[in-house]
C-alpha cells in the first residue's frame, strides 16, 4: 500500500472530518485531503494552530477547510450531537472521518498510573472516538461510500511494558472497529478500519523515543498513501480490517 498512487481528484466533492487536525498526522492528513480534493473539516482543541492549517490549505489552493476548536476531553453527547448539526449546516454532509486526536502522558509502570490519568486517556483516545462517530453517524449513513478511519498503536496492538492506559483505550479502538463493521454488514456503503502507524517522526514519537534521530524515521508524509487510500473509494472493499503501516 506504501507504493498506492491516488488519483489526483480521489476524494473531490467529499467532506472530511479530521480530529488532531493541527499537529502531526493529523496535520499531514488533512493537507493531503485536500490536496486531493476534499473539503476538510479541521477539529482540535489549538485555535491557532488550527489556523495554520488552515492558511496552509487554503494557500496550495485547496477547497476552503472549515474550523472546529473543540476540547475532546471535555466533551459530552449534546455538544458532539451540536458540532455535527453544524457539519450538516455549513458543510451539507460527512463522507469520512480521520480520529487522529490523541491524548498521551508518560511511559510508566501501571502501579504508578493514576484512575484521573487512566480517565482521561480513555475519553479522550477511545470514548471520545467512538461518541462522535456515533453522533455524526446520521451523516455518514447518508454518503454514497464514508469512511471512518481509527488511529491505533503499535502497543496496542502488540502490548508491551509502561505503556498502561494509553495502549489499553488505543486496543480497544481495533475491537470497536470490528464490533462495528459486524453490525453493519456488507451491505452498508460505511466501512470502518483501524490504521497503526508505526514509528513515525511525530512529537508523541520523541515523547516515547527521545533517543531516537527523528531523521531516522519515516515521516508522516511517508505514511500518507494509507491514509488517502483507506478514506477513498479504492479501498471500498476494505472493512473492520487491522491496517499497520510499513514504509521499510
Amino acid at each position: 500500500m506504501k507504493d498506492y498512487l491516488p488519483r489526483s481528484d480521489l476524494l473531490a466533492g467529499r467532506v472530511i472530518l479530521v480530529t488532531g487536525a493541527s499537529s502531526g498526522l493529523g496535520r499531514a492528513a488533512s493537507l493531503a485531503y485536500a490536496r486531493h480534493g476534499a473539503t476538510v473539516a479541521l477539529l482540535a482543541r489549538n485555535e491557532a494552530r488550527l489556523e495554520a492549517v488552515y492558511d496552509e490549505i487554503v494557500a496550495a489552493g485547496g477547497p476552503e477547510p472549515a474550523m472546529f476548536p473543540y476540547d475532546l476531553a471535555a466533551a459530552d453527547d449534546r455538544s458532539m450531537e451540536t458540532l455535527a448539526g453544524t457539519l450538516l449546516h455549513h458543510l451539507k454532509r460527512l463522507d469520512g472521518m480521520l480520529h487522529s486526536a490523541h491524548h498521551f502522558t508518560s511511559l510508566t509502570p501501571l502501579d504508578l498510573q493514576t484512575l484521573e490519568q487512566w480517565q482521561t486517556l480513555m475519553r479522550v483516545n477511545l470514548i471520545a472516538p467512538f461518541a462522535l462517530t456515533r453522533a455524526c453517524l446520521p451523516l455518514l449513513r447518508q454518503a454514497p461510500d464514508a469512511s471512518v478511519i481509527f488511529t491505533g498503536e503499535t502497543h496496542g496492538h502488540h502490548p508491551a511494558a509502561y505503556w498502561g492506559g494509553y495502549a489499553v483505550a488505543k486496543s480497544g479502538l481495533e475491537t470497536l472497529t470490528r464490533i462495528w463493521s459486524d453490525e453493519l454488514g456488507a451491505e452498508e456503503n460505511l466501512r470502518f478500519n483501524t490504521l497503526i502507524p508505526g514509528q513515525v517522526a511525530t512529537t508523541l514519537r520523541a515523547k516515547t523515543h527521545p533517543g531516537l534521530a527523528p531523521e531516522s524515521l519515516p515521516s508522516a508524509d511517508d505514511l500518507m498513501p494509507w491514509y488517502l487510500y483507506l478514506m477513498g473509494a479504492d479501498s471500498r472493499s476494505v472493512r473492520g480490517q487491522i491496517v499497520e503501516c510499513q514504509t521499510r
